[in-house]
């Protein structure tokens, strides 16, 4: 069981500092919803994420949507041999039921994710605060943990599943942010920090091409 965690990703509500932003209080009133209960979006709060904290690393949903998509579409996954963690920017954790599949629709999948982190209850998906460390060490609990990252060492993806293949219990951190780098904290509690790709490469490229070379690594080993 390969256990895939989409790090510090860029899902989270709309943070206090902002809540009574023009930009964000517009985008609940157009929707109906308190701003409390929306999730933080660039496309909508640009002029009000300025003000934020890595607002570079931050309000990109979107990106978490697409490379959920790209991982749980896999045979991999379908066949029961990815468990996907979501890891969010302010320290939630989501955790998805093995198998289950995410709403395609982004309007539907952006309601799912605004739910769950407002307490309610989203069936395969379960939510709970949780740190990085506390997700990895105390929940997974690997045997070793790759990050993967443009600042880490160059690595053929054939060589990192061929290593993922041979272990345990591995771990894979992928950063779930549009921009920017891992965590100082993060970084700490890598035991390999790889580079897959001469270029920077989105999350959801990444993911894919990750979980299709284990596929292969595993029917090599199985033969």
């Amino acid at each position: 069981m390969l256990n895939l965690v989409l790090a510090e990703s860029a899902l989270e509500p709309v943070p206090k500092e902002i809540l009574r932003s023009p930009a964000v209080a517009s985008d609940a009133r157009r929707r109906g919803v308190e701003a409390s209960q929306i999730l933080l979006d660039r496309s909508f709060h640009h002029s009000a994420m300025e003000r934020l904290k890595d607002s570079e690393k931050r309000g990109r949903p979107d990106l978490v949507h697409c490379t959920l998509l790209s991982a749980t579409g896999t045979p991999l996954y379908l066949d029961g041999r990815v468990k996907a963690f979501v890891h969010t920017y302010s320290n939630m954790v989501l955790d998805i039921a093995p198998k289950t599949r995410i709403p395609k629709n982004y309007i539907r999948f952006r309601g799912l994710m605004e739910k769950a982190l407002s307490g309610g209850d989203v069936g395969l998906v379960g939510v709970r605060r949780s740190t990085l460390r506390e997700l990895v060490e105390k929940t997974v609990s690997p045997d070793v943990v790759f990050g993967l990252s443009v600042q880490g060492k160059r690595m053929q993806l054939e060589e990192l599943a061929g290593k993922l293949v041979a272990a345990e219990k591995p771990c894979v951190l992928v950063g779930g942010f549009p921009h920017g780098h891992f965590a100082p904290e993060t970084l700490s509690m890598v035991d390999d920090l790889v580079r897959i790709h001469e270029m920077p490469l989105e999350a959801h490229v990444v993911t894919s091409r990750l979980l299709y070379e284990v596929e292969k690594a595993l029917k090599a080993v199985n033969r």
